[in-house]
């Protein structure tokens, strides 16, 4: 074979969401665009905020000599100071420059993570339903992922983590609010959670990092919060991205939070530190990085999402879906109404309706709707969805 098998093997796994989106792109070149309801993929339909425009403007024109050179790898000073105070108000922790470190988004946040702590062999706990690009980004570090499932309602089920917890487990990884649920995790069921992960340290002298993917915290509704997990959790790694509050996922900006209680904080942070450069990353583009400093507070207008998630959850669940209501993110997760998700998928397709299986994220039977789309979009997509569960269920 000419390509690694390991990653022929992870490119089928991985194949839903961009099959869909290539299915989904004959599908225009054949009846336009304005004819396909694409709910596939978590791309935002909304513009960034007008002072990210402003802001991006007024760096690229400033004049002073040096603004494109190469940095410390962990980022300027100067915006991580910037982000450090932001994230103290927010977590309610002392948060200073030093534990902040600048990334190419998210994505590069958790690689840069998984570098500096796993061995191989190390283990990581996934909950499912996942975000399946986690079981990539543990391979890519030699470690094995222990999937743990979430009850019915998607919450974390404390006793099965418990029993994942082995010698070999070096972290959890969190998400919250969640991709592909909409999620969030309760404070109590952190804290409950946390007491759990240093009973296990007292009793083993094994730590459990705590890694909390977080790129959808300020997409939240209904006035929930999101909890902070540097505040409940004493060896936590807080990553995130301006990708989804700031509606700007191709400028790949986002950052590391090492929580200052950290087990080994100093030589944590300069693995990291070490790990974002052999990775490759080198440092986060220094246009966005100045950019995004003194943008901390600002975000997309979050009602926007709200009302979207409104029309579609009432929409679905009106036409007889069993779905949980998401309180944060922009993804519905409904069960499928037969148990076979793929052929549900392609049925709703034949109607020119792309959505993604559930077993793509770990959990089949359901179906996940990505609503960062027009409410043209999803009003004119509703009668297929009940037209196709009608259908389907009576051929079961």
């Amino acid at each position: 074979m000419a390509i690694s098998q390991q990653i022929s093997n992870q490119m089928e796994k991985a194949s839903w969401i961009r099959r869909m989106f290539t299915q989904g792109m004959e599908l225009r070149r054949q009846f336009g665009d304005d004819q396909v309801f694409d709910f596939t993929l978590g791309n935002p339909v909304v513009e960034p905020p007008p002072e990210f425009k402003k802001r991006l403007i007024e760096v690229a024109q400033d004049p002073t000599p040096g603004q494109h050179r190469y940095m410390p790898n962990v980022g300027f000073e100067a915006v991580r100071e910037s982000i450090a105070g932001f994230v103290s108000a927010d977590q309610g922790v002392e948060v200073t420059a030093d534990h902040v470190i600048m990334t190419t988004g998210a994505a590069s946040a958790l690689n840069v993570v998984l570098k500096a702590l796993l061995d191989p062999g190390d283990e990581v706990v996934i909950l499912a339903p996942y975000f399946v690009e986690y079981l990539f980004y543990v391979s890519n570090h030699r470690g094995d992922c222990h999937i743990v499932e979430t009850d019915e309602s998607f919450g974390l089920d404390l006793e099965a983590i418990g029993a994942a917890l082995g010698p070999r487990t070096k972290a959890i990884i969190l998400n919250s609010p969640n991709n592909p649920t909409g999620v969030i995790y309760p404070a109590e069921t952190l804290e409950r959670l946390a007491t759990m992960l240093e009973d296990h340290r007292q009793e083993t002298g094994h730590t459990v990092y705590v890694i909390a993917d977080e790129p959808y915290r300020r997409l939240v509704f209904d006035g929930v919060t999101t909890p902070p997990v540097l505040s409940i959790f004493a060896d936590a790694i807080f990553c995130t991205s301006h990708a989804k509050d700031l509606s700007i996922p191709g400028e790949r900006i986002g950052y590391i939070v090492l929580g200052p209680q950290c087990e080994a904080l100093s030589e944590l942070t300069n693995a990291c530190a070490f790990t974002i450069r052999v990775l490759g990353f080198v440092n986060a583009p220094a246009l966005m990085q100045r950019t995004v400093a003194s943008l901390q507070e600002a975000s997309v207008d979050v009602g926007n999402y709200q009302k979207l998630r409104d029309l579609f959850y009432d929409g679905i669940t009106a036409a007889g879906y069993d779905c949980v209501r998401p309180q944060g993110a922009f993804y519905l997760f409904p069960r499928s109404p037969i148990a076979d998700d793929v052929a549900f998928v392609q049925a709703l397709m034949k109607h020119r309706v792309l959505t993604v299986p559930g077993s793509g994220f770990g959990r089949p039977g359901h179906l996940r709707l990505a609503y960062c789309v027009s409410a043209d979009t999803i009003e004119r997509a509703l009668p297929a969805f009940l037209q196709v569960r009608q259908e389907m269920e009576d051929q079961a």
